[in-house]
């Protein structure tokens, strides 16, 4: 994505300000900016969007042990813990690493999973602490969302500015393609670490069958009632998509079909039980 980044900022700097060093030195500024603000600040941007609050072990007793419980089988340092105050079911981990990891839940959750489903969904989370995958996906979307940014800019001055000489096809089919591709790799990054974090949390659990039970319900219950908030860049972040009743063609999509998530889970379980 960084160099993806790079490649969009020197073709601009090559064909609409005449200097592709420039373009790429402008690009490679506002990346390092971009990731700088993703690394410290992401959590908490994240957390706000939802407000999501964080919680004590007395205000929630059941979430804050079976996080404990799976941070300890997990090897990681107990994250802090968080609730959403929405009916709609979904969880979410966030944060640079794991002195500074969340891991969220929305009311809706605790209220439709049992304690082994609950757990499966949590290990599900604290595997994406281990596996940092918060920080890649922030950064990934960081970079992403701001190429989109730039590109729009550049349209907008292309369009309205004064004094521009006409300016080369293939800047003007860069700067449609670049938002396109960078959504591409943003949800394809999505997709794997969400495999990734499917199979930890399973380990973690020792109980793949719970955590495929937990994605049922919780896609069932998305799919019915989505949720309801404005911070839609924030959907690959949940454990489900928790914005729409039905993903896009599934190159768009930030999660991967639930199908395909439930089986790989039922065949760890029929892997287990030979254990």
């Amino acid at each position: 994505m960084f160099v993806f980044f790079i490649i969009v900022g020197w073709l601009i700097g090559e064909f609409f300000l005449e200097n592709w060093i420039l373009g790429a030195g402008i690009f490679l500024a506002i990346a390092a900016v971009m990731n700088l603000v993703a690394y410290f600040h992401s959590h908490k941007i994240i957390l706000r969007a939802h407000k999501a609050k964080i919680i004590e072990e007395e205000d929630d007793p059941r979430l804050y042990r079976i996080v404990k419980e799976v941070a300890r089988e997990a090897e990681i340092k107990m994250p802090r813990v968080a609730i959403i105050p929405s009916d709609t079911p979904n969880a979410f981990a966030t944060g640079r690493n794991e002195d500074n990891a969340v891991v969220a839940a929305t009311t809706g959750l605790l209220n439709i999973l049992n304690d082994e489903e609950l757990k499966g969904v949590m290990a599900h989370e604290v595997g994406h602490v281990k596996g940092k995958d918060m920080l890649v996906m922030s950064i990934a979307a960081t970079l992403a969302g701001a190429i989109t940014l730039l590109t729009r800019m550049v349209m907008f001055q292309m369009m309205f500015g004064r004094g521009r000489r006409r300016v080369n096809p293939i800047l003007i089919l860069t700067l449609i393609l670049a938002p396109i591709g960078a959504l591409i790799i943003k949800m394809a990054i999505s997709r794997k670490r969400e495999y990734e974090a499917d199979k930890k949390g399973a380990e973690i659990s020792k109980n793949p069958n719970a955590l495929a039970s937990a994605l049922e319900k919780l896609n069932n219950a998305n799919s019915k009632n989505p949720m309801k908030s404005r911070s839609i860049t924030s959907a690959s972040l949940f454990i489900v998509n928790p914005f729409k009743g039905k993903s896009l063609a599934s190159l768009f999509s930030s999660h991967p079909p639930m199908e395909e998530r439930v089986k790989r889970l039922r065949e760890m379980a029929t892997e287990y039980s030979y254990l």
